[in-house]
């Protein structure tokens, strides 16, 4: 009788060259690759060193997209040497290696997560590896991706393959009708808060639920790319009609006959029933609320109506000297109300919330509204045709009336490479997807949230329930 198997058990079978030892070690073959400017100059150094070349250049796409400035009018100039010199070797690296790359100018241009699956370079049943954590996101299409340390990078770009162990898996099944104002950031952000940070390290995540079958793709994205906020190698959602429409009219996507045989294909990308996990999570999203996170980890999180946790009520003594490290580092008193809580900075961007819907989304918020007097809101919108769909849909508009800055694709301050970074003491909304000390700039002060929360945050001034707003229009 044939084993029934889970999602990932299909995806690394099927991709298993051979198996290495005893405790799950095997040789991985990977379909696809996506690089960048940051995390790949120490791999085509150990290429050149070596003397070895690129085994399949074409599984390769080159992408620029954390040390480019993201000013409303494009430029190739880096604002600082270092990233100047990044920028450059990355494109003689390309050019040398014969991959394609999308650099600073090119129209397609963005940050890696979101143009790969807008150009239809990730693709349902594929096993795709890159030089960046949240690679997770393509779990969103059916797609196995995880990210890889720069030794890795070397390995993969010269023999296709990876060094790789198999992962337990955990089944996140989320049932129940989303409330108002209540997003996949703020069921991915329970998850994490309910789990913690660590709590799915060494596994590989499923979600199903008639709640993931309701999401959008792009929704489903943001939450397959946090899932490794809570330690996750990766995450699934089987692929379904949504997602065979959203890949149609992609440019890289098969076309005519292809197409058919590839959607026949991905039909029986599903965990098989009755097949056994190792873990199992149930989340009820009629009880979920528009979330926030209060320290310094995505798992120190509560929805918007509750109040800075306490830590002296944390039993746990590692756990309350965590608590009180980030409150200290946050600047917050135990017992503080989050919705009062000023901010300086509105941040909507990032691979987690920069696609279109995430800025329909923030512009039913913030129409006709402007932004508190004391608030800098900036928009970098995760891709150059994300930018260009929402100027021609009128967004644009409205968030410069509201006086937002419309700015160029690229990481920007979700991680501060470039120059958009947060001063010391500065507390910022931010739709991204970590809440790192320093992570927005040194003493930075970041609150994670949905994009429609960020806008409700940058008109009232502070941290505040976007369904209020709602209740006020």
């Amino acid at each position: 009788m044939n084993k029934l198997r889970t999602l990932y058990e299909k995806h690394i079978d099927s991709h298993a060259v051979s198996a290495l030892d005893d405790d799950g070690h095997i040789l991985l073959y990977i379909d696809r690759q996506v690089a960048n400017e940051y995390t790949s100059p120490q791999a085509f150094s150990g290429l050149r060193e070596a003397g070895r070349k690129v085994w399949r250049p074409s599984a390769t796409l080159g992408v620029v997209d954390h040390v480019n400035p993201t000013s409303p009018i494009r430029t190739a100039t880096m604002p600082d040497a270092g990233g100047a010199r990044q920028v450059s070797y990355f494109g003689e690296n390309c050019r040398d290696f014969g991959i394609e790359l999308f650099d600073v100018l090119d129209k397609r241009q963005g940050i890696e997560h979101v143009i790969a699956p807008e150009q239809g370079f990730i693709l349902p049943g594929m096993v795709i590896a890159a030089g960046d954590s949240h690679t997770t996101t393509y779990g969103a299409l059916g797609a196995f991706g995880f990210g890889i340390g720069t030794s890795e990078i070397e390995h993969l770009l010269a023999t296709q393959t990876l060094v790789y162990k198999r992962l337990k898996t955990m089944r996140v099944t989320v049932t129940g009708t989303l409330g108002d104002g209540v997003t996949s950031k703020d069921i991915i952000m329970a998850l994490i808060g309910q789990i913690g940070a660590s709590g799915a390290t060494g596994f590989a995540i499923e979600f199903d639920g008639q709640t993931i079958t309701d999401l959008s793709v792009e929704a489903r994205m943001t939450i397959c790319n946090m899932a490794v906020e809570a330690g996750a190698r990766g995450a699934f959602m089987a692929p379904d009609d949504k997602v065979y429409a959203y890949l149609s009219d992609k440019p890289r996507a098969p076309k005519g006959a292809l197409w058919e045989q590839a959607v026949t294909c991905w039909k029986a990308l599903y965990t098989d029933p009755g097949a056994t996990f190792d873990a199992q999570v149930d989340i009820d999203a009629s009880q979920l609320q528009p979330m926030v996170t209060w320290g310094t980890s995505p798992d120190q999180t509560v929805h918007i109506g509750e109040r800075v946790p306490d830590p002296l009520k944390e039993m746990d003594l590692i756990r309350r000297q965590d608590m009180q490290r980030a409150l200290r580092y946050m600047g917050l008193e135990a017992g503080a109300l989050l919705r009062e809580v000023p901010i300086s900075h509105a941040f909507i961007g990032s691979c987690t919330n920069a696609r279109i819907e995430d800025l329909r989304d923030a512009a039913r918020v913030i129409r006709g509204r402007k932004v508190a007097a004391h608030v800098r809101a900036m928009i970098v919108p995760g891709s150059t045709q994300v930018r260009e769909r929402a100027e021609a849909e009128g967004l644009a508009q409205i968030f410069l009336d509201a006086g937002f800055e419309w700015r160029q694709s690229g990481c920007s301050m979700c991680l501060a490479m470039n120059d958009d970074v947060l001063a010391p003491g500065d507390r910022c909304a931010s739709s991204t997807n970590r809440n790192f000390e320093g992570r927005q700039g040194a003493g930075a002060r970041t609150h994670l949230m949905s994009p429609a929360m960020v806008a409700a945050a940058a008109i009232s001034g502070h941290l505040t329930d976007v369904r209020k707003l709602a209740q006020e229009a």
